[in-house]
């Protein structure tokens, strides 16, 4: 395993009650246990501290009467990195011991392997690293036209060039059913870190073209020449992001805990 320089790394599990697609999802039971504790127990195998970030009372009760750690943030974030960022700041202010690097973690992927974690950890064991995040090869045959799906595209030290919805790079000459065969694709899985410093500096530019046109946060970073470090992984998690995919995850359940 790769020495990450000393660094003190807090998982942050933005979760809000809201939702146009699935309300109160961090609340359902996968189970016998709410989603968002099962995240967060995933995530505590890996760090010694983590925090759920919320802006509301109702998951902020379920996590304190499990015995873990939450904060109450602003409804008006329009992502996970934004709640982030803000609590961070409230999180070193209320135990006055400061963090170097924080990991994003997705309240609806209840099924996060503790390895992605150390994963994007030993990412930071370059000092040159600002953001880092985990991507997967796309096996041959397989999918790489589905728009929900991301994909990235890496430069040789293995930084992000770019990320799209659509399938990149474009093959020419090449059967479109036979890319995934003739080139070796990369998905993204949207787990990130960032260094503190850098994460509230990402947070106050303002929304960019790229961002703005494929609906990825990730591209303003790179826009801005911001660095994005990528892990390899073999695990892709199972998101939960409509009541259909609760319902698939149960079956997963007992294969997985």
């Amino acid at each position: 395993m790769k020495k990450v320089h000393t660094l003190r790394f807090a998982g942050i599990i933005p979760a809000r009650y809201a939702s146009s697609r699935f309300p109160g999802k961090p609340l359902v039971l996968l189970g016998n246990k709410p989603m968002i504790q099962r995240v967060y127990e995933q995530a505590t195998k890996a760090l010694k501290v983590v925090w759920v970030a919320t802006d509301d009372k109702l998951i902020f009760d379920t996590i304190i009467n499990f015995g873990g750690n939450a904060i109450m943030t602003s409804p008006d974030h329009l992502s996970g990195t934004d709640r982030c960022a803000e609590a961070i700041g409230m999180i070193m202010d209320k135990t006055s011991e400061k963090i170097d690097a924080i990991i994003n973690i997705q309240g609806d992927e209840p099924f996060i392997k503790p390895e992605q974690i150390t994963l994007l950890m030993e990412c930071f064991s370059d000092k040159s690293v600002e953001i880092a995040t985990l991507v997967r090869k796309v096996e041959p045959g397989e999918d790489i036209f589905n728009a929900n799906q991301p994909k990235v595209i890496l430069d040789l030290k293995d930084n992000a060039i770019y990320f799209s919805r659509a399938a990149i790079p474009y093959l020419r000459d090449t059967e479109m059913s036979l890319w995934s065969k003739n080139h070796t694709y990369y998905k993204h899985i949207g787990l990130y870190a960032y260094r503190t410093e850098t994460l509230k500096e990402i947070t106050l530019l303002p929304r960019s073209s790229l961002e703005i046109s494929e609906s990825l946060e990730q591209n303003r970073w790179l826009e801005n020449g911001y660095r994005i470090r990528t892990a390899v992984t073999n695990w892709e998690s199972v998101g939960i992001d409509t009541p259909d995919d609760l319902e698939r995850a149960k079956l997963f359940l007992n294969h997985f805990f």
